[in-house]
């Protein structure tokens, strides 16, 4: 296949190229395509409708191409683009978030259902493979309801499981403890109300870091609490967490049941909780699968390449 960009324009053919053409690499190692290039003239092989999808993102890079574009802008735009039928999206009412990311928006037609169940939902769960955006989107959510008053505070919860290794005891006082599991929390935060908003947050108790095992014995109101990596969680204290849930108060649960830390033999409260609730209302599951994956193209490659590992090995489903 055979494309040319017009107007022929060289300043916004480097833009859409990148460094040492690291963003056509980058559509090319998604796609599975070869892009040749002469001036404006591309030359394209691969499969038909890689192909088909590769001109079409091409060209709509180089129509915003006057600025530089990144390798983060190809990759959202690969999402967007790859075989996620964008009319699903389109079709579907955005909910609109007010963060300091002024185009935040559900990028794959689950994406938005989720974000439209956490608004509609008391309690929603987001579970599924890394780098679909449920923590992100769910910190959002959380930053929007709190920005309109909706809520008192933000509440974040995670259990303090290491992935694999034993840290031993960390110094200091309760809060940093636990502020290494706790820090892709904060990185969202960070990013979506600023550095200096979220401190004076902390400040004044309008965010709140809760370790699950103190959760115990409280009733939170008028709170948007997350938990998450609840695959780490046993049985009981999903329950224990379930329950802390007051008059206007939201929560979140996220988590991937691909990835657990417990020790063998451990329970997840998390796969348990899929059955136990699946069929109570007023609770909404949001099962992401690895076409959400927001991250480098190969993030979802590599779920592929263990789901089909796992499959071919006789690995139980979680």
């Amino acid at each position: 296949m055979e494309i040319t960009l017009s107007p022929e324009d060289n300043h916004r053919l480097a833009n859409l190229c990148g460094a040492l053409d690291e963003n056509l690499k980058q559509i090319e190692d998604a796609l599975d395509v070869s892009i040749a290039r002469r001036g404006a003239h591309i030359r394209l092989s691969g499969e038909k409708e890689n192909m088909q999808l590769a001109a079409q993102l091409l060209e709509s890079f180089y129509e915003r191409a006057k600025k530089p574009i990144g390798l983060e802008e190809i990759q959202l735009g690969l999402v967007e683009l790859d075989k996620l039928n964008p009319d699903a999206i389109a079709s579907t009412a955005m909910p609109v978030l007010m963060t300091r990311r002024q185009n935040l928006h559900g990028r794959t037609p689950r994406q938005v259902e989720y974000l439209q169940q956490i608004q509609e939902f008391d309690i929603t769960f987001g579970i599924g493979p890394a780098g679909t955006g449920k923590t992100y989107l769910a910190v959002a959510s959380a930053v929007d309801a709190l920005t309109r008053d909706r809520v008192k505070r933000i509440v974040l919860v995670r259990p303090a499981v290491e992935a694999g290794e034993r840290l031993g005891f960390l110094p200091g006082d309760l809060s940093q403890k636990v502020d290494p599991y706790l820090r892709p929390l904060y990185d969202a935060l960070y990013d979506l109300a600023g550095y200096d908003t979220v401190n004076k947050m902390f400040e004044r108790g309008a965010i709140e870091v809760a370790p699950l095992a103190y959760m115990r014995g409280r009733t939170l109101n008028q709170s948007f609490i997350i938990l998450d990596e609840a695959q780490n969680t046993t049985p009981e204290q999903m329950k224990m967490f379930l329950t802390r849930i007051g008059f206007g108060t939201k929560a979140v649960i996220t988590g991937d049941v691909t990835q657990i830390d417990l020790a063998r033999g451990q329970k997840s409260g998390l796969i348990e909780a899929q059955k136990i609730l699946k069929e109570v209302r007023g609770i909404a599951m949001t099962h992401f699968l690895s076409q959400d994956v927001v991250r480098h193209p190969l993030v979802q490659k590599i779920i592929n390449a263990y789901e089909e590992y796992d499959a071919a090995h006789g690995v139980p489903e979680r």
